[in-house]
């Protein structure tokens, strides 16, 4: 009896020591889980501020180079599609990733031969990719006339979950896999990451001023394309399109002559038409927040718009704090 009163005493003290344990570790998880989201936020608020200040006017621009030289010498840094080196920050480390959506192709300014641009790369005939161009002018122009590979209300009503043809522009790009022709393959197989659908409000407006002019949502801007983006471009080769990636590692272009000169006078008149220097004031951040000396991860994604009208001098237009890693938001891994 004593020796099956020790092994059950043991049994139990072992049991109990494994909950223990288990405790234990959900609590350390969960309390690195919290600390690397809020890491994540700080990268996303630095982001921001930097963002903001940039597009600040000159006499604010000074005011705060003043009050802060450091960060006017580093202000570079923060520049977008663009390795930026972690930075510490409360017992961890912040990870920040910066694009810009007129590096995309706008859904609602493009002409037809961007909406054509934009389907390269994926296993499409020549009529397909017809049907989607026409399809996606059909849904967002304001009539009831389908052009010749088009698709309007009358065709989505014959589906077998009907539904009107909007006639009007996109809200969000998610609607494409309302338009003929996109099914998800496509639309999850790349062509989410190369299109957007925010427009330009603050520039029609007229209450922004940025250094670059007003946002031209028929071109790319080809400081924020993405490789993706430029390979999509007419005479774009692989090892073009990582000069250009290459290229911006340093810094961004300034002018288009000098995306004439990396690329040459052949490629550049292919592209000329297409691509821009202007940003959009929409701004995507995505940071990752990492502890020291644990593999805990946290990511974050946000889009602003940067807005000189607005009290804080920005917007969140959307925002996900259900970000995986495996979502490729940065080119490299995360270390």
């Amino acid at each position: 009896m004593v020796l099956w009163v020790l092994i059950l005493l043991s049994a139990i003290a072992t049991e109990f020591c494994f909950a223990m344990r288990t405790e234990v570790n959900m609590v350390r998880n969960f309390k690195e889980q919290t600390e690397a989201y809020y890491i994540a936020r700080a990268g996303l608020n630095r982001v921001i501020y930097e963002l903001v200040r940039n597009e600040s006017s000159p006499e604010k621009k000074k005011l705060l180079a003043d009050e802060n030289e450091e960060t006017t010498e580093t202000s570079s840094r923060w520049r977008m599609n663009t390795n930026i080196p972690p930075a510490p920050f409360a017992g961890g480390r912040f990870n920040v990733r910066i694009g810009n959506e007129a590096g995309k192709i706008n859904l609602n300014t493009a002409a037809e031969p961007l909406l054509k641009m934009m389907l390269n790369g994926f296993d499409l005939e020549g009529q397909e990719k017809d049907i989607i161009v026409d399809s996606i002018m059909d849904w967002r122009d304001e009539n009831d006339l389908h052009r010749m590979n088009g698709a309007e209300s009358d065709y989505y009503q014959s589906l077998k979950d009907p539904y009107d043809c909007k006639n009007g522009d996109f809200d969000a790009i998610e609607e494409l896999l309302m338009v003929r022709g996109i099914t998800p393959e496509i639309f999850y197989g790349g062509l989410k990451n190369r299109v957007t659908a925010f427009k330009d409000q603050g520039s029609q407006r007229g209450k922004i001023r940025r250094r670059s002019g007003k946002t031209d949502g028929s071109k790319i801007c080809i400081n924020a394309a993405s490789k993706a983006m430029l390979l999509s471009l007419p005479q774009m080769t692989g090892d073009l399109a990582q000069s250009v990636i290459d290229f911006r590692k340093e810094a961004d272009f300034k002018t288009l002559g000098e995306v004439s000169t990396l690329l040459g006078a052949d490629v550049y008149g292919a592209i000329s038409r297409h691509i821009t220097l202007t940003p959009s004031p929409y701004y995507q951040i995505s940071s990752v927040g990492i502890i020291d000396d644990s593999r805990t991860r946290q990511a974050l994604s946000v889009t602003i718009e940067i807005n000189g009208a607005l009290k804080k001098g920005y917007r969140v237009v959307q925002w996900n704090d259900r970000v995986t890693l495996s979502e490729n938001l940065f080119p490299e891994p995360i270390e």
